[in-house]
């Protein structure tokens, strides 16, 4: 109907000499706007055409943007649900492997003590054996000159024990006081470690020759006392350097696991702040790619409502010229 009066404000305003045949004028004003209203509608349905295949390859892409950003955040969500775990693993492991190193350290320190009081022990009794066999063997080699004919001979005759031999010697200058205190001591310590109870040469008959025998009978168990404690030291160092180097080596390899546990957590530490990071930004990229994509509905199907209801008033506005 609009289009009618159109035409016919048009038809008035043409100048009468121009009105020879009106309705040819009418006609041809018509099928001049429906010409008009045609182009419109058909550059206007370009024009839509090519929004809505805009519409359809924007909301493809964002699509697929979303679907990808939910893959990426699920992936970002597992690996540091992965890297808390594997920091909790190895902090737990760094934990177990200082309370074994700090065992492991302990026992070290104590048996290094102990060996370094073993070592004492045994220095001061091989010093104190050493000397003893030293002056059984010059007190034996002094008796067995006097046998020969000594000045002293008569006097040791007439000792009654082995620390009155002793005395002798001592008055006689062939051992020292010190040197004689020492075997007396030695003796006493040979009587207690005696099965019987028998004081080694405590009693012998006047005869040099026991006197040495029991002086031979002190060397010999002296010079088997220093033995038997080489032997102990030789071993229990043997079994010392066995326990040093096996705590060694133990606390070697923790130290090395503890090191490697460290890096671990240290790796894991930066994965899970990176993991972090890259999920708080690819949140946001997809909370605002889905914000687009809701958008981009809205605005399309209100592009597509417009169109329809341009079209529909053309269509109604042909069909109305059509009848005139």
């Amino acid at each position: 109907m609009k289009l009618l009066f159109a035409a016919a404000a048009l038809l008035s305003a043409t100048p009468a000499a121009a009105q020879t045949n009106p309705i040819t004028k009418v006609l041809q004003l018509i099928s001049d706007l429906q010409t008009k209203v045609i182009k419109e509608g058909e550059d206007a349905q370009k024009v839509y055409a090519e929004y809505s295949e805009w519409c359809e390859e924007r909301s493809k892409e964002l699509s697929h943007e979303i679907k990808t950003g939910k893959a990426e955040v699920a992936g970002l969500e597992a690996t540091i649900d992965q890297e808390v775990s594997t920091i909790g693993s190895m902090a737990a492991k760094i934990e177990k492997l200082a309370g074994e190193i700090s065992v492991d350290e302990a026992d070290l320190k104590a048996a290094t003590d102990i060996r370094s009081k073993e070592m004492e022990a045994f220095a001061a009794s091989q010093k104190e054996l050493t000397e003893i066999v030293d002056t059984l063997q010059r007190a034996v080699g002094i008796l067995e000159r006097e046998m020969r004919g000594g000045a002293s001979m008569l006097q040791l005759k007439g000792a009654q024990n082995l620390a009155q031999a002793l005395e002798v010697l001592v008055q006689g200058a062939m051992i020292s006081t010190a040197d004689a205190s020492q075997l007396n001591s030695f003796m006493q310590t040979s009587s207690d470690d005696d099965e019987m109870g028998a004081p080694a040469g405590a009693v012998y008959e006047s005869h040099s020759s026991n006197i040495v025998d029991v002086l031979t009978d002190m060397l010999e168990k002296a010079e088997g006392q220093l033995d038997a404690a080489r032997k102990k030291e030789t071993s229990d160092l043997h079994a010392f350097e066995m326990m040093d180097q096996g705590l060694k080596d133990e606390i070697k390899f923790g130290n090395k696991e503890m090191s490697e546990a460290k890096s671990g957590l240290a790796v894991s530490g930066e994965k899970k702040a990176t993991a972090e990071g890259d999920l708080e930004m690819t949140s946001k990229d997809l909370a605002s790619d889905t914000t687009a994509l809701g958008d981009l509905h809205h605005e399309c199907m209100t592009k597509a409502e417009d169109f329809e209801a341009e079209t529909k008033s053309r269509g109604e506005g042909l069909a109305a010229m059509a009848k005139a």
